[in-house]
């Protein structure tokens, strides 16, 4: 076997031993969460109110608040991260001030999530006057996945090829149709994608929601985008941490409605990604 293969060979076992590295942890981490947040898991607990401090009844306002959120972080997210990556790839020149862009881009990817619940917290809640509710937290939330957003639909819309759009300018369309009914279509796949992944960590964060929008007991619904709410990220970490006599049952059931809803996005996203590479003829 010559000195070539050989070194082939390494590298392709470092990266499978690798990648069983990563992959053993968070299998574990499923299957324990699965195993014995299962038995916890009843029409119930998923539909009643909870009672007694949350120490009975079930998680239906915690399940309703975080659909809430997340339909509040969509609708301010998606418009304003998608026309943002649509000026940064077909309309901004290549210069300064849109290196600059980007680059703050990449930054504020990076940030915590706790600076942006405190962000929320000082604009949203004290000086915008929203208080602590659906709208407010919605907005923070919108905020934290708006660099995924805009980074994931930036790449989707450079992936497209450069001569769909010359071929449509050609044929006499504007730019904007071109953008409208070639770019955003070759596009969706990877631009969905990149949304949904943003809402699955969304639906995870504690921190900005903690400041801005979630209730520690709120045996009710929310009735307006005012109103504050109880979240599963939120229930999650009160009744694990700060509840030392709540029941099992409650923790583990909540973690694993939490983790299944996080999962189901991130299989919508795999589904629709597979669909739209299926379809796609380039």
């Amino acid at each position: 076997m010559t000195s070539r293969a050989q070194t082939q060979k390494a590298a392709f076992a470092l990266l499978s031993i690798s990648g069983l590295v990563v992959m053993i942890p968070a299998v574990a981490v499923i299957y324990f969460i699965v195993v014995k947040g299962l038995p916890a898991i009843s029409w119930s607990f998923l539909t009643e109110m909870p009672r007694q401090g949350m120490r009975e009844g079930g998680i239906m306002p915690a399940i309703v608040g975080t659909a809430y959120l997340l339909a509040g972080t969509l609708f301010f997210a998606v418009p304003l991260g998608i026309l943002a990556a649509i000026y940064l790839t077909e309309y901004a020149p290549v210069n300064a001030f849109t290196r600059t862009i980007r680059l703050a881009i990449v930054n504020l990817a990076g940030v915590p999530s706790i600076v942006y619940g405190l962000f929320g917290y000082g604009l949203f809640v004290l000086f915008l006057h929203f208080g602590k509710s659906v709208l407010a937290g919605s907005l923070t939330l919108a905020l934290l996945i708006l660099p995924v957003v805009i980074t994931s639909s930036e790449e989707a819309l450079l992936s497209v090829p450069k001569s769909f759009r010359d071929g449509s300018l050609a044929l006499g369309a504007t730019k904007w149709q071109t953008i409208w009914r070639v770019v955003l279509p070759n596009s969706a796949a990877g631009i969905i994608t990149g949304v949904i992944l943003g809402i699955g960590r969304a639906a995870g964060e504690t921190a900005p929601i903690m400041f801005t929008a979630a209730a520690f007991y709120l045996p009710r619904l929310p009735r307006s985008v005012f109103d504050d709410c109880m979240a599963l990220p939120y229930h999650l970490y009160v009744v694990a941490s700060e509840m030392f006599d709540s029941p099992e049952k409650v923790q583990w059931g909540t973690a694993f409605t939490l983790l299944m809803i996080v999962l189901a996005m991130n299989l919508v996203a795999a589904v629709i990604r597979a669909r739209f590479r299926r379809s796609r003829s380039w």
